[in-house]
């Protein structure tokens, strides 16, 4: 079971995602500057760069977006050319474009855009011209991808592409072409905007923080959703009807005298696992560094004497340290390059073990990331897709 929680403050509004009463996703918004991705904009290109294989396009932003040759192509890998033209060939100056926002603006760097366009609804993700089927991996059951693979097939047009989410599994047919049908009706209002505004424009944003929450994981017959602000409640109440029409979804109004926050332990949480060092259950600990290019994440037996060994005090402190890095990842939003500094194991099952447990707790992780294994210093490697910031600590009353 999953609980929902979402404070309202004065200038932000806050998600906390609860998982079996164990947190596992923070995110805020600030009610002044919301994210782009999944954003679509008119953009104008400023300036093609041939030995970057690469163009900035102006989207009506303080810095010009980034558009690289790749998310030019088709996105169809068999549809690709062999070779990759010169971009000048594909991009002039001048020219105007329907882009979309794949990664917010990070820094110095602006944000970046591509025109392999997505349109995610409850069940699939509309790519208007990518040409396949594709089926979320994290369904399992050969059957049941063969025939939501089938659907995708009847439903699409020659040049349309679908993906099959994960929330998919088990849907009744009417229901996926009924979300397929509103992302083709989107699609085309993009398009029939873009033909009678001017560039840089926005064309589309994407849905608010709660909102997508609600269509990307949200079930109504398992999840609770807790708000401390009625309008926005009633808000996601009409939401869910147009995207879940006949359910009935758990959404409560939080009425209590002390904070949401404070009511169920969240904000005294946040504060602990925010903090550079984090104390494991069993006593050992975890620092974490954040630097320009990576994360920095090392860890420690500190207090913990358990084992009867030195080896399997080192192990059992590695195991709850993998089992709390999955769910801090996901937590704090690291993205980029991820390395772990693990107590150093004699034992190479002990090592096998360890990476299996970090691997298997960050099933439940959402974004895109590859544990890549042991380094030749005994390192830890993986990476995890950064589109957004990585989450900062923002409590407010």
């Amino acid at each position: 079971m999953k609980r929902m929680i979402v404070h309202c403050g004065p200038d932000s509004t806050q998600m906390a995602l609860l998982e079996d009463g164990r947190l596992v996703e923070y995110a805020a918004e600030s009610s002044q500057r919301r994210g782009l991705v999944g954003s679509f904009f008119k953009g104008k290109v400023v300036n093609v760069v041939p030995g970057m294989q690469a163009a900035f396009v102006d989207i009506g932003q303080k810095k010009n977006a980034f558009l690289y040759i790749d998310d030019l192509l088709h996105p169809h890998l068999e549809r690709q050319p062999r070779q990759k033209p010169a971009i000048t060939s594909l991009l002039k100056a001048g020219q105007e474009l329907i882009v979309q926002v794949v990664k917010d603006a990070l820094g110095n760097k602006g944000a970046r855009v591509t025109t392999h366009y997505s349109l995610p609804g409850r069940w699939l993700v509309y790519m208007p011209t990518a040409g396949y089927v594709a089926v979320s991996k994290k369904i399992g059951h050969e059957d049941e991808r063969s025939r939501l693979r089938a659907i995708g097939e009847e439903l699409r047009t020659e040049d349309e592409g679908l993906i099959l989410r994960t929330v998919a599994e088990n849907a009744e047919p009417a229901s996926i072409a009924e979300d397929l049908g509103l992302l083709r009706d989107r699609w085309n209002h993009i398009q029939d905007t873009a033909k009678k505004i001017g560039a840089p424009s926005l064309l589309h944003h994407d849905l608010g923080m709660v909102q997508r929450l609600m269509r990307d994981i949200y079930s109504p017959e398992t999840d609770e959703l807790i708000m401390d602000c009625p309008e926005q409640l009633e808000q996601t109440n009409e939401f869910l009807g147009t995207m879940l029409p006949g359910k009935f979804p758990k959404l409560t109004v939080y009425e209590g005298e002390d904070g949401l926050f404070e009511h169920y332990g969240i904000r005294q949480q946040l504060e602990k696992d925010f903090q550079r060092k984090i104390w494991l259950p069993g006593g050992g600990y975890i620092v974490w560094d954040n630097t320009e290019a990576m994360t920095v994440i090392d860890v420690n037996t500190g207090r913990f004497t358990g084992g009867q060994t030195l080896e399997e005090t080192v192990f059992q402190t590695n195991m709850e340290a993998a089992r709390e890095i999955a769910r801090l990842v996901r937590l704090r939003d690291a993205g980029g390059i991820i390395i772990v500094d693990f107590i150093d194991m004699d034992r190479e099952e002990h090592q096998s073990e360890v990476l299996d447990m970090l691997e298997s707790s960050l099933d439940g992780d959402r974004t895109q990331h590859h544990v890549l294994g042991w380094t030749k210093l005994g390192l830890l490697e993986m990476t995890r897709k950064r589109v957004r910031e990585e989450s900062v600590l923002l409590l407010t009353d």
